[in-house]
């Protein structure tokens, strides 16, 4: 359903409620039905599209604990300003001190082990040198099967050290491991930014997530020098919005100021798509979109309400009459009042124009939709006199009625 199309509906709505008895007394006056009329002027016109939704920062990291422990100390409160590397939070490093500390045994009896295993390779050496130097001097002083032996002691004793060395390897991987485990009770800040959450206190448990189970989420940091405002925006409006667009966002905890901003991102996809819904329970296909505000002094903090009105389509100087004056009719039966709410896709709309003190329906074509007026782009001339309300006299004239003008306070009316 286009804008417009909702405007004429909505209109029509409370225009349902009014009486149309008060017309029929007024056409038995033979002056003509009393209306309101007004020229057709050039105006400039915005049409915006209006949703809601939630502030929230550019950038937010929520903190998790990658380890299991006890809240030693907890350095910082909610609303305070951090740096980035500032410690944040201290988790009882007790466990993971003695972890480091096996560790450290573990890796200095590799590396005895891997001297001991670098010694017995330097003796082996030693051994089939002495064997060789003395075969050499007399074949008969040493056998062949004396030199076979020590070369496959030096063998040995090669791989025997290979296996220390990826023994020290392994225990340095251990303390590397243990070490960062250890470093890991200490928490500090990711960014520059303003804690926005809080979720522990000293003394608690924090403890690490699982593939079902999420993990504490023990703060979360956000970065408030970039703020955006998420909005829903039902599907008939998205195809109106395009990057770049200018909005007007007014803040429900700042009901004096109206904030800028910008279309950021649009969402390629709904935010509960239909295979999402339950099975018989349409609910409205709405899209995300963003927009970024311009910088402002406002406090502004995640989570605030906000409405945006996304500036769509403007034009200067056009022709424009008040949505109140567009009205819809058969096009086969022009003259019979139809409200505005047939279905019909061939129903033609149009305002009626005042010749002669007598009314002629006469069809346009629509452009944009404004606040209170719509741009015409064909059917009526700049300076013809229209009918513009009320709106429940404009739903029962036909093609020849008589009409007057409304005089007095009802003049203001609708």
């Amino acid at each position: 359903m286009q804008t417009r199309s909702k405007v004429i509906i909505g209109v029509a709505a409370v225009a349902v409620l009014g009486s149309a008895a008060a017309l029929s007394a007024v056409r038995g006056n033979d002056r003509g039905v009393e209306v309101r009329m007004e020229e057709v002027t050039r105006r400039d016109l915005v049409q915006i599209v209006t949703a809601s939704g939630n502030i929230r920062a550019r950038r937010a990291v929520d903190i998790s604990s990658d380890i299991s422990a006890k809240v030693a100390a907890v350095l910082v409160e909610e609303g305070e300003d951090v740096s980035a590397g500032e410690v944040l939070i201290r988790l009882d490093p007790a466990q993971y001190q003695a972890g480091v500390s096996r560790a450290q045994a573990a890796l200095s009896q590799a590396r005895a082990g891997e001297a001991q295993q670098r010694a017995n390779l330097l003796q082996a050496r030693r051994n089939l040198d002495r064997f060789l130097a003395l075969r050499g001097r007399d074949s008969l002083l040493v056998s062949t099967q004396q030199i076979d032996d020590a070369r496959t002691s030096v063998e040995v004793a090669e791989a025997a050290l290979s296996s220390a060395e990826f023994g020290v390897n392994q225990a340095q991987a251990g303390l590397d491991e243990s070490a960062d485990r250890m470093s890991k009770t200490v928490i500090r800040a990711p960014m520059d930014g303003k804690i926005t959450r809080l979720n522990i206190e000293q003394g608690e448990t924090v403890i690490i997530g699982t593939m079902n189970n999420p993990g504490s989420l023990i703060l979360t940091i956000s970065d408030l020098s970039l703020v955006e405002v998420v909005v829903q925006v039902d599907e008939t409006d998205v195809p109106e919005i395009s990057l770049g667009d200018s909005t007007d966002i007014r803040i429900d905890a700042f009901p004096t100021r109206t904030f800028s901003g910008r279309v950021t991102e649009i969402g390629n996809s709904a935010i509960r798509p239909p295979s999402q819904q339950t099975a018989g329970q349409q609910a409205a296909i709405d899209f995300e979109v963003v927009i970024t505000l311009d910088p402002t002094e406002a406090p502004l903090r995640p989570d605030l309400s906000a409405t945006a009105d996304v500036v769509v389509e403007r034009r200067s100087s056009v022709l424009a009459v008040p949505i109140i004056a567009l009205t819809v009719r058969e096009p086969d039966d022009s003259v019979t009042a139809v409200a505005p709410t047939g279905s019909g896709e061939d129903d033609v709309e149009g305002v009626f124009r005042v010749e002669d003190r007598s009314v002629v329906f006469t069809p346009v074509d629509v452009g944009i939709a404004g606040q209170e007026y719509f741009e015409i782009t064909h059917g009526i001339a700049e300076g013809d006199t229209i009918v513009v309300g009320p709106y429940q006299r404009i739903r029962q004239l036909t093609d020849g009625d008589a009409v007057k003008r409304l005089d007095g306070p009802q003049n203001q009316a609708n």
